[in-house]
């Protein structure tokens, strides 16, 4: 099994390139495939009260400030998509309304994100699964049923898709993971199910779940946890990352392929320490 590993910058560039551009660096090092980021059209997201609302933040004193802050723009993602490119890692963004969607097809993106936020939003997944391009459908906050309508409406657009078991708590406590839910997708869909984290532990969760047949793994990654921002707590720091990557992908090998056979490594070792003896003589 290839294991696909995400980087998910969401918001934690605190708009600037400069910093995604450090993170990039970090998750090409520790052989990640790709970087996610998150896209929102802050006017059509938020209402005018709430943008007009107080909240003090590095960019001034209202949430209007903090949103647009966070938000990078047409510039900034092309200076992204030239510097992914010439690292040879993948880049995508989930998008939170249709201009934001529309806005990135005009990247030659390998896949699409569908954010556990939107997964009500039946106007914005049509839009995603008229592309036919692969997407990954994060399941959190979600009943069956909703993923039922889901994946019935990326299946009746031939669109390919991969679910991403998720729990929508930043961040989250590792006994919330309820990984188990991982085979249970994979059984109820026939589909392939990743795992999408907001934990602030390094590996524990993570390793399960590719144990029990995650194909993808999505994480918050920063530069910092003491940064400000209210993903920075659910993340890994970029010093952990080549760590986190190398442990996870060793865990198919770990786990082998469950038959049991002498293997080549124990054959000179049998050999060696073997005792023989007729099983017939010890009955007697």
């Amino acid at each position: 099994m290839d294991l696909y590993l995400i980087a998910e910058i969401g918001i934690n560039h605190n708009g600037d390139v400069d910093v995604v551009k450090a993170i990039i660096d970090s998750a090409v090092d520790a052989g990640f495939d790709a970087v996610k980021f998150q896209k929102r059209t802050i006017e059509t997201v938020y209402t005018e009260e709430f943008l007009d609302s107080p909240r003090e933040s590095p960019w001034g004193i209202t949430q209007r400030d903090q949103k647009q802050g966070l938000e990078l723009d047409e510039s900034d993602y092309r200076v992204i998509a030239d510097y992914c490119n010439k690292n040879g890692i993948a880049w995508s963004a989930s998008a939170w309304d249709m201009e934001a969607q529309r806005f990135l097809q005009g990247f030659d993106l390998p896949f699409n994100k569908v954010a556990s936020a939107m997964l009500g939003h039946l106007p914005l997944l049509q839009e995603i699964a008229a592309e036919g391009r692969k997407t990954y459908i994060s399941t959190g906050m979600s009943t069956l049923e909703e993923l039922d309508d889901v994946v019935g409406l990326f299946r009746e657009t031939n669109c390919p898709f991969e679910l991403l078991h998720c729990n929508s708590t930043y961040p989250m406590a590792d006994g919330d993971a309820n990984l188990l839910c991982i085979p249970m997708l994979k059984e109820r869909y026939g589909c392939e199910v990743g795992y999408s984290g907001h934990e602030s532990s390094l590996l524990k969760v993570c390793t399960v779940a590719v144990a029990l047949g995650a194909t993808t793994l999505e994480r918050h990654i920063t530069i910092d946890r003491t940064m400000y921002g209210s993903d920075q707590a659910a993340s890994i720091e970029v010093t952990s990352l080549r760590n986190f990557a190398e442990t996870v992908r060793k865990v198919p090998d770990i786990l082998g392929s469950g038959k049991k056979i002498l293997t080549a490594t124990e054959a000179p070792i049998r050999e060696k320490l073997r005792v023989a003896v007729d099983m017939a003589d010890t009955s007697q």
